[in-house]
């Protein structure tokens, strides 16, 4: 299989992982009720909280295992079928014993599966050779398709019934580990063990991109509860234009992240990265202080077109400091901070949005973006990923 098909099909699965899982978040108040929850956003709050904290805890042994093996395949094949386990059986089981603790437990099984799949199909596009900006590029619009289309067809499949985004989460990950063996496995010979602190210790440098992916996917998480709260209570959305206002961030976001991927190949990695990072976090602000849902879905297109723009670039920034022999481990690690700083989007939003109101929450977040890209320039000025040609093969 040639460079171009290997990255359109690994494109594709990281594309149907990321489908899966946000075809629950337009009506996961829907869900959680249908599950057995008592409440609407604490129980919100804790469904996704419970996947994030298992990616958190799985993605080293996923990444390890992988490096150690030389493989990727067998490992994305067997997330994908597990994770496909994890939502069928949420679908059925709590129902069946009436317990919503059940459903946490489930959906932290599903979550230790789904990073296997999701964070070594992204590691398999680090492993081809050709320009990281490129590649990394179609790893970001991968991310940004699934979310983009993800948000209104799970919108609407919530208007068919609350389980049935479950149901079509499973089917998607049943084919991904049917289909993923046919890709060819392109990872180096396998290395040393080692955990994501060691390639920090090694790497120091590597602090920058997990920083930036930890901010980065903290206003992502944001947006998956508070977000959805904000314009389904604030605005009186039903799901599916909840998910289809969503889609106004998500579809920029996944059409422009190959070009703005191949732009940062050419200008090098600080601009898009820091000046990027600095307008999103404006732009998250300003979605939260606007009065009119017009306005507000106006700014939601500007935070796409932004995070288009930085976060291709945050990625191939791992691939340009990572050992090859530890891709894997490497991407675990960003993948961790990515899913830390989603599980502190869920919770720091929130809890400020259930104590000082929406707008005060889109002023935390976004606050927090603008303090990154001012408090890391020196350190990019220092590493040298400026203005030249880098991370080509």
């Amino acid at each position: 299989m040639s460079r171009t098909r290997s990255r359109a099909a690994l494109a594709a699965v990281v594309y149907a992982v990321l489908l899966a899982q946000v075809l629950l978040y337009p009506g996961i108040d829907t869900l959680v009720a249908a599950l057995g929850a008592d409440t609407t956003l604490d129980a919100s709050m804790w469904f996704l909280t419970a996947e994030f904290a298992a990616f958190v805890v799985f993605a080293v042994p996923w990444g390890l295992a992988s490096d150690a093996a030389g493989r990727r395949i067998p490992f994305v094949a067997a997330g994908a079928l597990l994770g496909a386990v994890g939502y069928a059986l949420l679908a059925v089981v709590p129902t069946a014993v009436g317990s919503f603790g059940v459903a946490l437990g489930l959906r932290a099984f599903q979550g230790a599966a789904t990073v296997g799949a999701f964070s070594l199909s992204m590691t398999m596009l680090m492993d081809l050779d050709g320009s990281h900006g490129r590649n990394m590029g179609a790893t970001g619009i991968a991310i940004g398709l699934g979310t983009a289309t993800g948000a209104p067809l799970g919108g609407l499949l919530y208007e068919l019934g609350p389980f049935v985004p479950l149901y079509a989460a499973s089917a998607m990950l049943l084919g991904v580990a049917v289909a993923v063996p046919f890709v060819v496995d392109r990872a180096p010979e396998g290395g040393e063990r080692r955990s994501p602190l060691d390639c920090l210790r090694r790497t120091p440098a590597l602090a920058l991109p997990y920083a930036f992916g930890f901010v980065d996917r903290l206003t992502a998480g944001f947006f998956s509860l508070v977000g959805t709260l904000y314009f389904r209570t604030v605005f009186d959305l039903s799901p599916g234009a909840t998910g289809l206002t969503l889609a106004l961030f998500f579809a920029p976001f996944a059409l422009l992240q190959y070009p703005f991927g191949v732009v940062s190949d050419r200008i090098g990695r600080t601009l898009p990265i820091v000046a990027g990072s600095a307008l999103y976090g404006g732009a998250v602000i300003l979605v939260g202080a606007v009065a009119s849902l017009r306005a507000a879905q106006a700014g939601m297109v500007v935070v796409g077109v932004l995070g288009a723009l930085m976060a291709p670039a945050t990625l191939a920034l791992v691939t340009d400091l990572a050992v090859p022999t530890e891709r894997g481990v490497a991407m675990a690690g960003f993948n961790i901070a990515g899913s830390l700083g989603f599980l502190a989007g869920i919770l720091v939003g929130g809890m400020a949005a259930d104590a000082y109101g929406y707008g005060t929450a889109f002023l935390v977040v976004g606050g927090l973006e603008l303090a990154l890209a001012a408090a890391t320039l020196p350190a990019f000025l220092r590493l040298g990923v400026g203005g030249e040609r880098v991370g080509e093969a």
